[in-house]
């Protein structure tokens, strides 16, 4: 009975009632699924993995995979990317895949200001197992056995395709940066059964942080030498997907070629309203070289499922960035998104 509890929480938990986009920790190593605008932002070309295990104390866990490319083409002052998400849910056997394409086309406000404007469509694929779902109809309330059958008629499986647009804005300095986004403008249908319209929410994201420079305390010159960087970020990332919200506020510390992170994840509530505290989330970064990167983050759960039944989330970020392009442009301060690393 308690399993049954736990996995109720899950479903509720991790918003799989009601269609939800999978999320990420490190979600500026994954930045185009951010935010479409992302395409290009940091002014070279960049190949780039995130995988997340969500929860993997549980019998039934989330694994979410996405991978991205992004090149900028400085005669055009534009960002074009590619990328492709995946989420499987294991009790359900439900998984969902992306494929998306992103344009951002780079505006120049003032003499270091800039605004992305970026768009991105996508190719859905939703495919689902019902053979592993279980109804009140199949348990013995006596003896608490499964049965077969549950008089559902759903079918073994079942899939679902349909094309959905997302949109976003940047705008930034040298030193910050601030965003929205928009996913699922159309709200596509995605349901399964015949003649039954389940809605994908839209999901609305407000983005953004501000870097401090650190160098004239801890040696060296960041604005010179980028092999020498010392700096200290603050973001946050807000986001609304009905009926949920959420609130992402952190901070990483960049010794090169170490980064150092700590973000809370929650939503600080008013009132009679039970409070959202979801994760406190380390994270651990270091760049090898030759423009690769690579993060683990850790999510320790401070809701109501408990660390030790949930045992957390793990995950894992890699990327690789290079200059492919005009190399007079090459170390460019002004205009360069100066973004979390991860």
């Amino acid at each position: 009975m308690r399993k049954l509890f736990l996995i109720l929480i899950f479903f509720v938990s991790g918003n799989l009632v009601k269609a939800q986009d999978i999320q990420f920790s490190q979600f500026y190593a994954a930045p185009i699924f951010l935010n479409p605008a992302f395409a290009g932002s940091s002014e070279m070309t960049r190949f780039g993995v995130n995988y997340r295990n969500q929860w993997p104390g549980l019998d039934h866990s989330l694994n979410a995979y996405s991978a991205y490319f992004d090149h900028y083409f400085f005669n055009l002052n534009s960002g074009v990317g590619l990328i492709l998400n995946s989420m499987n849910e294991t009790m359900a056997g439900l998984s969902t895949s992306e494929v998306g394409l992103a344009y951002a086309y780079r505006l120049q406000l003032g003499f270091n200001t800039f605004l992305r404007l970026g768009g991105q469509a996508s190719y859905f694929s939703r495919d689902a197992n019902f053979n592993q779902l279980v109804f009140e109809s199949q348990v013995n309330r006596g003896t608490g056995a499964i049965g077969d059958f549950s008089g559902e008629l759903l079918g073994s499986d079942s899939r679902h395709r349909y094309f959905d647009y997302h949109f976003g804005m940047l705008l930034n300095n040298k030193f910050g940066w601030l965003g929205v986004s928009a996913h699922h403008i159309t709200q596509p249908n995605i349901s399964f059964i015949d003649d039954q319209i389940s809605e994908w929410p839209m999901k609305l994201s407000i983005h953004g942080g501000w870097t401090f420079n650190l160098s004239n305390w801890l040696g060296g010159n960041l604005m010179s030498d980028s092999q020498n960087q010392r700096e200290l970020t603050f973001a946050f990332n807000y986001r609304r997907q009905e009926p949920f919200s959420q609130f992402d506020i952190g901070a990483q510390l960049h010794l090169q070629p170490m980064v150092i992170g700590l973000w809370y994840r929650g939503l600080p509530t008013i009132g009679k309203e039970l409070p959202n505290n979801e994760a406190i989330i380390g994270l651990l970064g270091v760049s090898i070289g030759n423009g690769l990167y690579l993060g683990y983050s850790y999510d320790f759960t401070l809701s109501q499922l408990g660390q030790a039944n949930t045992g957390g989330a793990h995950e894992v970020s890699m990327r690789l960035s290079f200059l492919a392009g005009d190399a007079k442009q090459s170390g460019r301060k002004a205009s360069i998104l100066p973004c979390f690393k991860y």
